[in-house]
């Protein structure tokens, strides 16, 4: 099996925005969202998110790692 690699968001308090705090490589979401809490759990955070890195669209870039993820997802 490959690991997947998932950019990890999140926010500290209600209303701030999410923002990017770094990623994970995972087999699946579920163990995603374990590494994620355990590799940024410095921080109490209010929330955080994993997105598999294919699944971001990139709107105006033509290369960086969401093009590259995109590509080899297709």
């Amino acid at each position: 099996m490959l690991e997947i690699t998932y950019d990890v968001f999140a926010r500290k308090n209600r209303g701030d925005l999410l923002s990017h705090i770094g990623y994970v490589d995972a087999l699946d979401d579920e163990t995603a969202k374990v590494y994620a809490w355990t590799t940024y759990s410095e921080e109490n955070w209010f929330e955080m998110c994993v997105v598999p890195r294919a699944e971001i669209i990139p709107v105006n870039l033509h290369e960086g790692p969401f093009v590259r993820a995109q590509e080899a997802a297709s």
